[in-house]
């Protein structure tokens, strides 16, 4: 669990919390802020969880350094039953979470950017059960947009 003071010098150290650059800092107010950690064969891994009682994914806004797979362990702790929608290319991954249970999923983020994710179970989402993946890195040549460059902040 991140405190409040690492929370916001992790959002600024990676660019997330300011204007015009990657407001998703801002948008996800509460919940934590993690790293996903990088295994020696380049696959990226990291837990998230719901705790019980709080409607809420630990951490809120998960960081991954590059595009590419990752294994992310899903633990619902909450005495009620939850589901996971995870973007991933190809096709989005589904997990139902009865309570105090877990699952895994692969994913594979393959581009930059910011890719949202939730519990579409019951009012969930309404509730405030969304979390978001960012991915960090820069687009590919090939992938770019034909137009002047825009101002980095």
């Amino acid at each position: 669990m991140t405190t409040t003071q690492e929370r916001d010098d992790l959002l600024n150290e990676l660019g997330l919390d300011a204007q015009n650059s990657a407001a998703i800092g801002r948008v996800l107010g509460t919940g934590g802020i993690e790293r996903a950690t990088e295994r020696s064969d380049g696959t990226m891994e990291a837990t998230v969880r719901i705790r019980e009682d709080q409607i809420a994914w630990d951490p809120a806004i998960l960081v991954l350094p590059h595009g590419g797979d990752v294994e992310l362990t899903v633990i619902n702790d909450d005495r009620n039953t939850h589901a996971c929608l995870l973007p991933s290319n190809g096709d989005k991954k589904f997990l139902w979470l009865l309570n105090h249970s877990k699952g895994k999923a692969r994913l594979n983020l393959d581009g930059p950017g910011y890719y949202w994710y939730s519990s579409p179970s019951g009012n969930d989402e309404g509730r405030g059960l969304t979390a978001a993946i960012v991915v960090l890195g820069e687009v590919p040549p090939e992938a770019r947009l034909d137009r002047p460059d825009q101002p980095r902040q």
